[in-house]
């Protein structure tokens, strides 16, 4: 019989670990696993690992000379289809590697890029990944040999096609200039609907987080949102929007953005600023970190790093410590939660949930207090007003007045405080 499953691509891991740099930079166990995760997520399987041990990184290979030949009859003893380094390559280095190799060679950046082509399902993602990739292979097409060839297909490959990345130079110019010019358009389109938010008194609050901590599951908890919810990388890219509205009537916009990770390009950031704009201009932040990760703390210092990159540190965060149910460690708990402004809960079974909403609505601007009113029967036109912008607990008509039990922002108490009862 015949199979019509794919093949899946033979991988071989590869990088440098230096001990000079940090754990986030550096090449490590957990930055490996991290890159097997990125492989498998984008279809690949993994045969094999080689991490060289040197002070620092070889200018021309990368690795050292005898390590890169031992990797070379590694690739070949396990007839492997590309090697994937752990950190980006630059131009010189992958030509190098690759005429020394003799398969298709990938680095961390190209991997990522890959994934978010295959994942991006709007039309400004698309355009912003293929931006990126542009801009990527731009300075990498002289002398490119296997590391660019479109035809054989698989992970790297997705994204532009062959008459796109193989052509000159000023073309792909062109391209980069003109996506660049689609996107700074849905750029001004997406600040008039945010204008409009803001005219109409929407508050706002973006998701944050590693990859794969849980904010799509969160966001369909809160919200009924039914996005998928994998437990893979980057499984959600595109952006997503969701209302929830709190008690006192607040309606509060929650905004999914696209997971971050140790050593994210730089370009890649640049070309999805726009969407990571959402936390730029947010209210306040949600941070989701899967507190059953080892590398938890590693992980929060990745995502305030790039907050910082795009100039939203300094929020008012809610931190989500989520995916409590796998804590088997009481007192890792316990610490967790006596951190500044934080809730440890369970998206995927709904474990406290109700203090994720009550941290919300303590955070969230707007906060209403409840009042007790008699409002005169000639003042018909505030009371319409009240049951359109505020919560209307109870009313009741009286002889001087409609006696209304409500929830009120500071700006109506103001207005209503003469009325109080």
């Amino acid at each position: 019989m015949l199979s019509n499953e794919e093949k899946k691509e033979r991988f071989i891991l590869a990088g440098v670990h230096t001990g000079r740099q940090d754990k986030i930079n550096d090449t490590t166990d957990e930055s490996i696993d991290e890159l097997d995760e990125l492989v498998k997520t984008a279809g690949g399987e993994i045969i094999g690992v080689l991490v060289q041990n040197r002070p620092d990184i070889e200018a021309a290979t990368y690795m050292g000379e005898g390590k890169l030949a031992e990797l070379a009859e590694l690739v070949q003893s396990a007839e492997a289809d590309a090697v994937v380094f752990d950190d980006e390559l630059s131009p010189v280095q992958l030509r190098n590697i690759t005429d020394e190799l003799g398969c298709k060679v990938l680095d961390r950046s190209m991997l990522i890029l890959d994934i978010f082509a295959m994942r991006a399902k709007s039309g400004e993602g698309k355009l912003q990944v293929e931006l990126a990739q542009l801009k990527y292979r731009l300075p990498r097409l002289r002398g490119a040999g296997l590391e660019m060839s479109r035809t054989g297909g698989g992970i790297g490959t997705r994204g532009p096609g062959e008459t796109q990345l193989e052509t000159d130079r000023r073309h792909i110019r062109r391209r980069i200039s003109a996506l660049e010019d689609e996107i700074k358009e849905m750029k001004k389109h997406r600040s008039l609907i945010r204008g409009r938010r803001k005219k109409d008194g929407v508050i706002t609050a973006a998701i944050v987080g590693y990859t794969n901590a849980g904010k799509s599951t969160l966001l369909n908890a809160l919200t009924d949102a039914g996005i998928p919810a994998e437990d893979k990388l980057f499984a959600t890219l595109d952006p997503t929007s969701r209302a929830i509205t709190l008690e006192d009537n607040r309606r509060i916009l929650l905004v999914d953005t696209v997971g971050f990770i140790r050593k994210l390009p730089h370009h890649l950031i640049e070309a999805f600023k726009s969407t990571l704009e959402e936390a730029v201009v947010a209210d306040f932040l949600i941070h989701v970190i899967d507190a059953s990760d080892e590398e938890m703390d590693n992980h929060i210092k990745v995502v305030n790093s790039v907050l910082r990159d795009i100039g939203a540190s300094g929020k008012r965060t809610i931190s989500v410590y989520n995916k409590i149910d796998k804590l088997t460690d009481h007192s890792r708990a316990m610490s967790i939660g006596a951190a500044g402004n934080s809730v440890l809960i369970s998206a995927k079974t709904g474990l406290h949930m109700n203090r994720l909403i009550k941290a919300i609505s303590e955070t969230a601007p707007g906060r209403k207090q409840r009042v007790r009113v008699m409002i005169p029967y000639g003042e018909g036109s505030l009371v319409n007003e009240l049951h359109e912008g505020q919560k209307v607990l109870s009313e009741e008509y009286a002889a001087g007045g409609t006696i209304m039990e409500l929830m009120v922002d500071n700006e109506m108490y103001e207005r209503i405080r003469i009325y109080c009862l």
